[in-house]
């Protein structure tokens, strides 16, 4: 089809040139049209060939016709002009002798009549095809915020997919001067402040904000300003969309709760991290989690020498190893079932593998379900820790990371309260090994398992109520990639028994997450969805804290990390308690082993629930 559509517009070019010539002989010398007509005729074949080969060169037959622009027109212009003097060249020296003036005049007119022949083909596709969808019922009436190029980009994508049902109606742009111009047809008629009003007015379905150069202070801005709207919110994700030439509708992404967050982009010392994993064997546990599948993403960058996903849950581990066997084919991935609760199983591990690295993320952290099952909140994340750290320790691995919590900090759940005790087995640990053990702590991570922002959005999908637990109660939350990036960063710095601090930036209240959340889906808080406030649940804090009062932070050469000091050091005190632990879970008393955690982790104080859901 594009091969008939490029003969039938070369000879559309032929018959067009000609045409021009003729026209020109007709203006220029009326009274001898038939003389010169005569001469012409001559030549008409080579000055046809002329013209189709420039045309060539200027790359007119690979252009979308239907979206001509400035470059089209440009191309149009040299291609003609360059023919025009080859044929006056011809003309003079080889050729019949045809008057320069009707070359010279034929030229322009044959430019005029290709470039009008592809702009007439626009206008047709504009009048004919594009009209109709304008005004059809089932198209999604859109605002585009940024009259720039990505917003010029997204218009005529839209205009060209009409299956997308998407119709532009109108632009916003800060830029004063560009307002009241026209881009295809679609009106820059306000600034960021008219949103409201104007979605109102021409009845808006869909706000997509297309200016990839956003700061987080304005992207926060005008998103809010567009809730206000109550319209769907879409968003251009970055600047490099652009730069690749990718601003397009399928790159349009619904503006999600990280958007509104503000977290700047990390900055990594991407050759201290390559400095310990580049060609070194690397284990993630819980390498299929939400922490530990991103954490083997951003290792496979620094090309290890083996990755090794370690996780007892099949499905998960098994989905990111086909992720990175497509993405990295020359990766040597292994992917390995199994618990880190079975010490035999990690002995075989780390004596086939030669582990240099470990970045421990396998943990149960549901605070709710934890504390229906402290036993096995201890069997997994604390004895979990013990066996793993003694087989690393045995094996002579380079670095051990452990992934901590914010919620090891004064914990008032026994989920808190064992990661806690991971970080003091690790500290301990790191004074009788030539390990370098650390943890990295950090907040709440959006999108992780178990977070509460996809079941705000289920609940949402169902029409609400959306659940609270306490309308006061705040968490510090950052982003996934984010997450992992740090605690690259922070196994960089590390010297052994360091409490990796990341800095969570201000915590947010899950009451405005919901509200936040229930607006960019177009509706309103407590009118459309409903938030109930339930009470707080079994060991659930009201406020986290990254930091103990007995620890100081010193600053390291990442504006986003800072570390704790060491507060415990003694492993042997360690060792004993940590078996009359053990002991103490063939029992079948719930308290008596949270007594006895209490007794471990002085920081643990277990609470007295006089917290009540506050209106």
């Amino acid at each position: 089809m594009r091969r008939i559509r490029t003969v039938l517009l070369i000879i559309a070019d032929i018959f067009l040139v000609n045409m021009a010539h003729l026209l020109a002989i007709n203006i220029t010398f009326p009274d001898k049209f038939t003389h010169i007509t005569t001469i012409y005729q001559h030549d008409f074949i080579v000055v046809s060939l002329v013209y189709i080969i420039a045309f060539f060169a200027a790359k007119m037959y690979h252009s979308l016709w239907d979206q001509t622009g400035t470059d089209e027109f440009l191309l149009g212009v040299s291609g003609g002009t360059v023919a025009g003097i080859v044929v006056v060249i011809y003309t003079r020296f080889i050729g019949a002798t045809i008057p320069i003036n009707v070359c010279v005049l034929g030229t322009v007119l044959s430019i005029v009549f290709v470039l009008g022949l592809r702009i007439l083909y626009r206008v047709y596709r504009r009048a004919l095809l594009y009209m109709p969808y304008k005004y059809s019922a089932d198209q999604r009436r859109v605002m585009i915020v940024g009259a720039g190029s990505a917003g010029t980009m997204i218009i005529n994508e839209m205009f060209s997919k009409r299956e997308l049902k998407y119709n532009p109606v109108v632009l916003i742009d800060d830029d004063r001067y560009k307002r009241g111009k026209r881009i295809s047809g679609v009106k820059i008629e306000g600034n960021r402040y008219d949103i409201p009003h104007i979605a109102k007015e021409k009845e808006i379905d869909l706000i997509v904000i297309a200016i990839p150069t956003l700061d987080t202070k304005n992207k926060n801005e005008i998103i809010e300003i567009c809730t206000k709207a109550r319209c769907k919110i879409q968003i251009i994700p970055g600047i490099y969309e652009i730069l690749t030439g990718e601003a397009s509708v399928s790159r349009i992404k619904d503006v999600e709760l990280e958007d509104l967050l503000g977290r700047e982009q990390v900055s990594l010392d991407g050759e201290c991290i390559k400095n310990y994993i580049n060609n070194n064997n690397i284990i993630v546990t819980g390498g299929g989690g939400s922490i530990g599948s991103e954490l083997c993403r951003q290792i496979a960058i620094y090309n290890p020498k083996s990755l090794i996903i370690f996780d007892i849950y099949e499905n998960n581990a098994y989905d990111i190893q086909n992720e990175l066997k497509y993405k990295y084919p020359k990766l040597h991935i292994e992917t390995l079932i199994g618990s880190i609760r079975d010490e035999k199983r990690l002995e075989e591990v780390f004596s086939k593998y030669d582990i240099d690295v470990v970045f421990h993320a396998a943990a149960h952290k549901h605070v709710p379900l934890m504390e229906d099952s402290p036993k096995e909140a201890i069997k997994n994340n604390v004895f979990g820790t013990y066996k793993l750290s003694k087989v690393a320790d045995k094996y002579n691995v380079k670095k051990f990371v452990l992934i901590s919590t914010d919620k090891a900090v004064n914990p008032t759940n026994i989920m808190g309260a064992t990661k806690r005790l991971c970080e003091m087995i690790i500290q301990a640990m790191n004074n009788e090994s030539e390990t370098d053990f650390v943890a990295v702590r950090f907040g709440n991570v959006l999108g992780s398992n178990g977070s509460v922002i996809p079941l705000f959005k289920k609940q949402i999908a169902n029409g609400g109520p959306v659940t609270v637990t306490h309308k006061n109660i705040t968490r510090f939350f950052m982003l996934i990639p984010e997450a992992a990036q740090l605690v690259l960063e922070a196994g960089a710095l590390a010297k052994g028994g360091e409490v990796f601090v990341l800095d969570m930036g201000k915590p947010v209240k899950i009451y405005d997450l919901a509200c936040d959340l229930i607006r960019l889906s177009g509706l309103e808080p407590n009118k459309d969805i409903k938030i109930e406030v339930t009470g707080l649940r079994p060991g659930e804090k009201l406020y986290e804290e990254l930091l103990m009062s007995e620890e100081g932070l010193t600053d390291t050469t990442h504006n986003k990390i800072y570390i704790g000091k060491p507060t415990f050091t003694s492993y042997n005190k360690l060792k004993d308690k940590l078996e009359q632990l053990e002991s103490l879970l063939e029992e079948n008393d719930n308290d008596v082993i949270k007594n006895k955690m209490a007794e471990i982790v002085p920081t643990y104080k277990r609470p007295v629930q006089d917290e009540v859901a506050v209106e």
